[in-house]
């Protein structure tokens, strides 16, 4: 009983840590969103057709670049005008959207604008895949029949049939969530679905080993 102010005491402190680490976190990524809503969106086309009675455009051979992003596809549908704060273009063929260390392509894409930041794609294929270099030199790819990308925080939300290799294992489900900025990943079951199948669970692949390999060393 002597050491319960203590205890008390401990768990408040180390709640206070807590709290202000994701404080910190916040702010940083706040100021990382400020930044880069701070920072010119610069769009690159071969061609422009505008209609000014309908306000749509068409771009083809199109590149948007904002901070270290860049978008790339053959053609970009824009409906509403230019609006880059509150607008979103369908773009199609060849589609490439760079990122953080990570490439995603696809046929076709919907990119959303929000306050002047390019604030989420998403990406439709068959199927839409990523890749990403990781810190320890290995390849993280993924593919699905959708992936979201939401900037702010930095995730790909993979959906329908989604994939994940780390270069050794697989995961496969129905939705992984993949973070680009800490390389980690998660499954979630199909939300919102009233029956439940086989295919609504994660499934993790370690491949056998080969003859001739050997064992990994321990840390």
């Amino acid at each position: 009983m002597e050491n319960s102010p203590r205890r008390s005491d401990a768990l408040r402190r180390a709640a206070g840590l807590l709290a202000a680490t994701l404080l910190a976190a916040g702010v940083t990524q706040a100021k990382t969103a400020a930044g880069c809503a701070a920072a010119e969106i610069v769009v690159d086309a071969k061609t422009m057709e505008v209609d000014h009675r309908n306000n749509n455009a068409v771009l083809r051979d199109v590149i948007i670049t904002q901070c270290d992003m860049r978008i790339q596809a053959a053609e970009a549908h824009v409906a509403g005008g230019l609006n880059f704060e509150n607008g979103q273009w369908t773009i199609s063929g060849d589609v490439r959207v760079t990122a953080e260390g990570g490439q995603l392509r696809s046929d076709k894409a919907v990119v959303s604008f929000r306050d002047r930041l390019i604030s989420q794609a998403v990406i439709t294929g068959s199927p839409a895949q990523f890749e990403q270099q990781r810190d320890d030199g290995s390849i993280s790819r993924g593919r699905a029949g959708t992936i979201d990308y939401q900037t702010t925080p930095g995730t790909l939300s993979l959906s329908k049939d989604a994939w994940l290799s780390d270069g050794k294992n697989q995961i496969s489900g129905q939705t992984l969530v993949y973070n680009i900025r800490t390389q980690s990943v998660q499954g979630r079951p199909k939300a919102n679905t009233p029956e439940k199948t086989g295919n609504d669970r994660i499934r993790i692949v370690i491949p056998a080993r080969k003859p001739g390999d050997k064992p990994e060393a321990k840390p």
